[in-house]
């Protein structure tokens, strides 16, 4: 059983690398196509693997930093593509917005609610 470890770590690792080229988006692999990779990983799986690894998967993503425009303290928001805030004025009108929406469907709700025990107690008064 030993004998076989190293052949299924290769294929392992071969197998590997093919998912994470092919599951790469084609403008972030480094210096060939991706086509080329693909090839290079099936036709030499060792070594096509490990230089795939070292010099044609992208490099990781680093989280934004608060002048690139994320909001500190918070992971979330953190990772590329989402941003903070940047004009308090226009936050200002749209949590206004909010609101008043939420108030005018608070009203709406209670409105609801008290023509139905109006009408379940029998007194038509409106």
């Amino acid at each position: 059983m030993l004998r076989f470890l190293p052949g299924l770590v290769v294929f392992v690792l071969w197998v590997y690398c093919l998912v994470d080229v092919i599951g790469t988006r084609d403008d972030r692999v480094r210096h060939l196509p991706k086509w080329a990779w693909i090839m290079i990983v099936l036709l030499f799986p060792l070594v096509g693997s490990i230089v795939w690894l070292l010099a044609g998967r992208p490099e990781k993503a680093r989280p934004l930093t608060r002048e690139q425009g994320a909001a500190p303290g918070f992971s979330e928001y953190e990772r590329p593509g989402r941003f903070a805030a940047a004009d308090p004025a226009k936050d200002e009108e749209f949590l206004r917005g909010v609101r008043e929406r939420a108030e005018e469907q608070r009203r709406a709700y209670e409105e609801r609610k008290r023509r139905e025990r109006e009408g379940l107690d029998g007194d038509p008064q409106a």
